[in-house]
């Protein structure tokens, strides 16, 4: 079955078309990078599938599931459960670690006398054991972006998307938070899809890079 598919899909917006007749599939379990120069729908394609964006016209289907025909959107995101890592980790600027993610499981209807060991189980998973109460502006790059990616699979999401979510950090980070994403892709079954300006770098855990240009994808390999 596969994770993602899309049927001629098209994004427009202030007049222009961010995505054009896009059709798409990803396997379960796949890695699949995302790469092309600015503007070329890369993002737009993440806030697609996550149903942060409606198309005009196409399908989109999640794990056999229809969500969204035309403008018409079937499954909203907030019931896709697909973990979104952002570029900047986007952390609350007031909540603690513990706090990003247990607000996130009150969301998704986690009991609140389960959502601080949930909490706690998920920054071990990225290996911040003991940051529970650290704020966002205690943390170097690399731990906010873990709390970030703790964050994102709060609600054990089948399905991850990345924006570019190791841009701010450095070589040796990036290459931690790569083999940490590689772990836990294995570990929990997950299917990613990456967007990345450094394929490079993702190409050991990736199994498919898929390029777009001006909306529409140029390559696929």
């Amino acid at each position: 079955m596969s994770a993602v598919s899309l049927s001629a899909v098209t994004v427009q917006a202030a007049g222009r078309t961010l995505l054009n007749s896009i059709s798409l599939e990803v396997a379960e379990g796949e890695h699949l990078l995302v790469v092309g120069p600015s503007g070329s729908g890369k993002t737009t394609l993440l806030r697609t599938i996550a149903g942060l964006t409606v198309p005009a016209s196409g399908s989109l289907s999640l794990f056999g599931t229809s969500a969204s025909e035309g403008a018409r959107v079937l499954v909203p995101a907030e019931r896709r459960r697909i973990g979104f890592l952002f570029q900047n980790g986007a952390l609350w600027p007031h909540m603690s670690a513990a706090k990003q993610i247990g607000f996130v499981l009150e969301h998704a209807g986690v009991a609140a006398s389960e959502r601080s060991r949930r909490a706690s189980e998920l920054l071990d998973w990225v290996e911040l054991r003991g940051f529970e109460q650290r704020m966002p502006a205690t943390l170097s790059g690399g731990e906010a972006q873990r709390v970030a990616l703790a964050r994102a699979l709060a609600v054990e999401p089948k399905l991850l998307l990345l924006d570019e979510p190791l841009g701010p950090l450095d070589f040796e980070l990036r290459s931690a938070l790569l083999a940490k994403l590689g772990e836990l892709q294995k570990r929990l079954g997950l299917t990613v899809v990456h967007v990345t300006h450094a394929p490079d770098e993702a190409r050991a855990i990736a199994t498919r890079t898929l390029r777009l240009r001006a909306g529409r994808i140029e390559e696929a390999r």
